[in-house]
């Protein structure tokens, strides 16, 4: 299996989906993590109480951005609610057990075997989180 979950993230890694700076984006959200140098940007454009489209910006280890690219396939198209839910479900999946219902981002949890690569994993879920509250 996580084998599988490796093939998952390669492929999001090598062939990022939503990748470039939204113009005019409602969010831009941007976070690091100091311990490693990843670097992750959030945009995304807002109409009608849904996000319309999501796109990341940044640089790092294959987790994180591979998570970005994840995030930006996941929460396109949902309501802010929704999305803040899937947002909150994945952080503390990543916090505590695979959680199924949340499909190939379970991938994130299966590859992760040390702790400190959990913020690898998160940077732009918690970047995203933080421009939504602004909204």
């Amino acid at each position: 299996m996580q084998s599988f979950y490796k093939e998952i993230l390669l492929d999001h890694y090598q062939r990022p989906r939503n990748r470039g700076e939204l113009e005019n984006a409602d969010i831009e959200e941007h976070l690091n993590n100091p311990l490693c140098g990843d670097q992750v940007t959030v945009y995304a454009n807002l109409r009608n109480g849904k996000i319309e489209e999501v796109a990341f910006t940044g640089r790092g280890c294959s987790i994180s951005q591979a998570s970005a690219s994840m995030l930006t396939e996941h929460l396109s198209g949902k309501d802010y609610e929704e999305a803040e839910g899937e947002i909150e479900a994945f952080l503390e999946m990543m916090r505590t057990e695979e959680k199924e219902e949340l499909g190939e981002l379970v991938a994130l949890k299966g590859i992760i075997q040390t702790p400190n690569r959990i913020r690898c994993a998160t940077l732009a879920w918690d970047a995203m989180r933080r421009g939504l509250e602004v909204e």
